[in-house]
C-alpha cells in the first residue's frame, strides 16, 4: 500500500463544532442586563434633573441681576407688578416680564426653567418664575398702610387718577421694600411658579433672594447656598 492510500485510511481528526448559548446562560446575561439598565437609567435621570436645576438657578442669577438694573433706575426701589404676567390670546401681558423688557427681552431663555414642561400653564404665561413682591404687595400690612395714605390724599386738588396709580405704586414700592430690609432672607425675590426639581423624596423649588443668593428654598429663611 502506497502512502497516498495509506493517508485516506486514517481517521480524520474530530471537528470543534460551534456551541451555542444554553437557555439558562442567555438568561444569566439577561438578568446581568436588566441589573445593569435599573442602575444606570436612574443615574442618568438623576444627572439631569441636577444639571435642569442648576441652569434654572443660573436663570434665577441673571433676573436678579436684571432686576438690579432696574432699580438702580428707579431709586432703588423694587419694581411693582403682578406677580406672574397673565396669559391671554395675543400673550402674556404684565407682569416682570413686561416691566424688564428694557432690560431684558422677553424671549430670554432666563425666563423658562430647563424642568418645566407646563404648556399651558407658566410657558403660555411667559416665564416659569413667580415676582414674590408682587403677591407681598397685596398683603394686609401694606395694603392698610396704603389705604390710609391715599386717603389722606384723596382731595388733594389737581391729582389725576394716572398720578394717584404712580403714588399708590411708589408707596407699594417703599412697604414692600421695607419688608425685605427688615430681613433679607424672610422672603424670596423670584422663584420656581411650581416643584419642578426632585430631589429623593422631595421636590423642592429654587430661589433667588434680595441680596443675590440663589439656592434651593427650603422654609421661610432658609436657602441652600451655592
Amino acid at each position: 500500500m502506497d502512502s497516498v492510500s495509506a493517508n485516506r485510511l486514517r481517521p480524520s481528526p474530530p471537528r470543534c463544532l460551534a456551541r451555542g448559548f444554553t437557555l439558562v446562560e442567555m438568561l444569566a446575561v439577561i438578568g446581568v442586563i436588566t441589573i445593569l439598565v435599573g442602575i444606570i437609567v436612574p443615574t442618568i435621570s438623576g444627572v439631569r434633573r441636577e444639571a435642569d436645576s442648576v441652569a434654572c438657578q443660573s436663570n434665577l442669577r441673571q433676573l436678579h441681576g436684571a432686576i438690579e438694573i432696574y432699580r438702580a433706575s428707579i431709586k432703588g426701589r423694587l419694581p411693582m407688578c403682578d406677580f406672574l404676567p397673565a396669559s391671554t390670546p395675543e400673550g402674556p401681558v404684565g407682569g416682570l416680564v413686561e416691566v424688564l423688557e428694557n432690560v431684558l427681552e422677553k424671549d430670554c431663555k432666563c425666563w423658562y426653567c430647563p424642568a418645566d414642561a407646563d404648556e399651558d400653564g407658566s410657558l403660555a404665561a411667559g416665564t416659569s418664575y413667580f415676582y414674590l413682591p408682587g403677591l407681598l404687595r397685596y398683603s394686609p400690612q401694606v395694603q392698610i398702610q396704603v389705604a390710609t395714605l391715599m386717603a389722606a390724599s384723596m382731595n388733594m386738588p389737581g391729582l389725576t387718577e394716572r398720578m394717584r396709580e404712580r403714588q399708590r405704586r411708589d408707596a407699594e414700592a417703599k412697604l414692600v421694600g421695607a419688608l425685605y430690609d427688615l430681613n433679607p432672607r424672610a422672603f424670596a425675590l423670584v422663584i420656581d411658579s411650581q416643584d419642578r426639581h426632585k430631589s429623593g423624596a422631595r421636590v423642592p423649588r429654587n430661589a433667588v433672594y434680595i441680596d443675590g443668593s440663589v439656592g434651593i428654598l427650603r422654609d421661610e429663611g432658609d436657602v441652600a447656598e451655592d
